[in-house]
């Protein structure tokens, strides 16, 4: 039977949770933080993502840019304290288009990204005068150039991209991104929080006792046990669960999941180098087949869609060492709000899908259409509000909080978000753009009518 006392509970030892939990200890001293977690601390769904991150984020506003500038001031600070234990790297994510007719909505995206706080834009058009243009190393995060790289020059684009498709036209290297290993960094900072004095149980919270509209104490069951945690402040940084603990305290939080997957395959032919950013296709697309498969597809309404057209954002980078051939590849074309149910199946045609889409942006890997790669797929679901941005804030419970609807971000904005969080625990000073990701947001009738023509895209 446990019967604790603690200052701050934490429901949820994903990378949110951890990220407040380090900060509350490690920051702010506070040594009686308990996270509680079900399961393997980071196995739910942070060590499913592609362990991505970027500064690059649409209006309105710049919150988004500013969450994501903070956390990789954090994530840089880490790295420098670890020696890099986490393999922050710098390489960036480059956004590509083979439609002459979007450069325009190119050149617009990075000059806005640049008001919000992205960076500089650096224009290379072919032109006496342009700016030389560096890629990325493929290790390390130091003396890297902010903002990005608007590519409009052929030779510049076949020089550097040679693998993308010889119908590329435009390029951006947003320059502040790049990735990491999640799950070293999330366990870098548990560790670092424990040492401070926080505590992990692996248990279940079963119910929050609200008393007069003040959080009194949490339920759980470890194992077959339970017992109770006598607490002020109880945080709900459950993922793809935080609507399902948000009613343990009355609130119904406006969120929802949707599944997505990733690939995991060999590249033996090394049609992607292994130094290579982040490529994201921002066209849409229709898969090639041949004539007998586009017959056999067209017969049942099942496969037909096959056939249509596939949205724009297939993306792919390497993982590994630079001896590995694995590439890593996405593609949200299907993403209906779901239910989260565990242990998550994936569509088998999947690693087809995305073979093909990939073959269609380079153009090496039409090599692989006789025999598909066997790739292993994973995925998570991601947890979003409607305008997919975080909640991150105080409950209209007293001693209540909520760190999530971090959607596919999570890892890229755990570490800003945990610290705003702390901030508010402990009465900190907030940032500017805290009353961006709290709950109340949703009361403001201006909010309201933003949300009308909002777009939710971090994409072009």
């Amino acid at each position: 039977m446990i019967n604790l006392t603690a200052d701050v509970v934490i429901c949820g030892a994903g990378i949110a949770g951890i990220s407040v939990a380090y900060h509350l200890a490690v920051k702010y001293g506070i040594k009686n933080v308990v996270l509680i977690e079900e399961h393997t601390p980071l196995s739910l769904t942070s060590d499913k993502s592609t362990e991505c991150y970027r500064n690059w984020w649409p209006g309105p506003g710049d919150a988004m840019v500013s969450l994501m500038n903070r956390s990789i001031d954090i994530l840089e600070g880490l790295a420098y304290e670890s020696d890099n234990f986490f393999h922050l790297n710098r390489r960036g994510y480059v956004f590509a288009t083979a439609d002459p007719t979007r450069i325009a909505d190119f050149k617009r995206t990075a000059e806005e990204s640049a008001e919000l706080g992205a960076g500089p834009v650096h224009c290379h058009k072919d032109q006496h005068g342009d700016p030389p243009y560096s890629p990325a190393p493929a290790q390390g995060f130091e003396n890297q150039p902010t903002g990005s790289d608007l590519i409009l020059d052929p030779v510049i684009i076949r020089k550097h991209f040679p693998y993308l498709s010889e119908r590329t036209v435009a390029l951006i290297h947003a320059r502040r991104c790049g990735w990491f290993s999640a799950q070293q960094l999330g366990m870098y900072m548990l560790e670092r929080a424990r040492e401070r004095g926080a505590r992990l149980l692996q248990a279940r919270v079963e119910g929050v006792e609200v008393v007069d509209g003040r959080i009194q104490s949490v339920r759980l069951i470890e194992g077959t046990s339970p017992g109770t945690i006598s607490t002020r402040n109880f945080v709900n940084a459950a993922g793809p669960f935080l609507k399902d603990v948000g009613q343990m305290v009355g609130i119904d939080l406006p969120v929802f999941s949707e599944l997505h997957a990733k690939a995991a395959f060999k590249d033996s032919l090394g049609t992607v180098p292994r130094d290579a950013p982040m490529i994201i296709w921002t066209d849409s697309m229709a898969l090639s087949w041949s004539e007998e498969e586009r017959s056999i597809l067209s017969e049942s309404e099942e496969t037909k869609w096959l056939l249509g057209e596939f949205p724009s954002g297939i993306h792919t980078r390497p993982e590994g060492s630079s001896d590995s051939n694995i590439l890593l590849a996405l593609w949200s074309y299907h993403i209906p709000p779901v239910e989260p149910v565990f242990p998550i199946t994936f569509d088998p045609r999947f690693p087809e899908i995305i073979i093909r889409g990939l073959a269609e942006v380079i153009p090496g890997m039409k090599a692989y259409l006789g025999r598909i790669p066997k790739p292993l797929v994973d995925g998570g679901y991601y947890t979003k509000t409607r305008e997919n941005r975080p909640l991150i804030g105080p409950l209209p419970v007293e001693g209540a909080y909520v760190i999530g609807a971090l959607s596919g971000f999570g890892i890229m904005a755990a570490c800003a978000s945990g610290e705003l969080l702390a901030d508010y625990l402990t009465g900190g000073n907030l940032p500017h753009y805290a009353p961006a990701f709290r709950l109340e947001r949703y009361e403001d009738p201006e909010y309201q009518k933003l949300l009308e023509s909002w777009s939710e895209s971090g994409q072009l």
